[in-house]
């Protein structure tokens, strides 16, 4: 999944007001590998990344949780970037995403090699924003399902649904033909209904 530098407005200031950023890394499928290292679980990070500071800090933060990252690939020019905003009271928390042109946006299928990074391995998660990214992480993210498929391993998928990425229209014209290589769905019953047409 892509791998993100998330922006956090410090206490509760407004974008308008922020004069600082606190800086942290994250990713849909990031924070899940950071969660099972942390349960002692062996977890493995693939993604791309820039080939400078900024990159090298993501992957250095990953590191420090126990995230193996031998599968990153290096390259392209920028992280995506996450701003966040925290509610206070009745007021919710907002986020606004400049995830355009990202390293991991231009990934090609040539750039991984499934049979090796599958060798061995018993699990792929894969959440709702990547097939969201475009074509290219589209055909990367075939390129894995199938090679999980051929090779035995559980394969699960966490909707993760973002307007901000894709409109449903667009992801239900994506979503249900991954289904196929999915043994595992965690979603909303709304999630359901809107993307599936599964309800009761």
């Amino acid at each position: 999944g892509e791998l993100l530098l998330r922006l956090d407005a410090r206490g509760h200031d407004r974008f308008v007001q922020a004069g600082e950023f606190i800086a942290r890394y994250t990713g849909g499928e990031a924070n899940v590998a950071v969660s099972l290292a942390q349960w002692g679980l062996q977890a493995f990070a693939v993604s791309k990344a820039p080939n400078h500071e900024i990159g090298q800090a993501c992957i250095n933060y990953l590191r420090r949780y126990g995230v193996n990252t031998d599968w990153v690939v290096r390259g392209g020019q920028r992280l995506g970037i996450v701003y966040v905003e925290a509610g206070a009271s009745q007021r919710p928390s907002k986020v606004i995403y400049d995830r355009g042109h990202s390293s991991f946006r231009e990934i090609e299928p040539q750039e991984f090699d499934w049979d090796a990074i599958l060798a061995g391995k018993d699990w792929l998660h894969f959440t709702g924003t990547a097939p969201a990214l475009g074509e290219n992480v589209l055909g990367v993210l075939q390129d894995a399902l199938r090679t999980a498929r051929r090779l035995g391993v559980v394969v699960s998928f966490d909707s993760n649904y973002r307007s901000t990425l894709w409109s449903a229209e667009e992801a239900r014209g994506v979503l249900p033909g991954l289904m196929q290589y999915v043994d595992l769905f965690a979603g909303t019953s709304h999630d359901a209904e809107m993307l599936f047409d599964i309800t009761g």
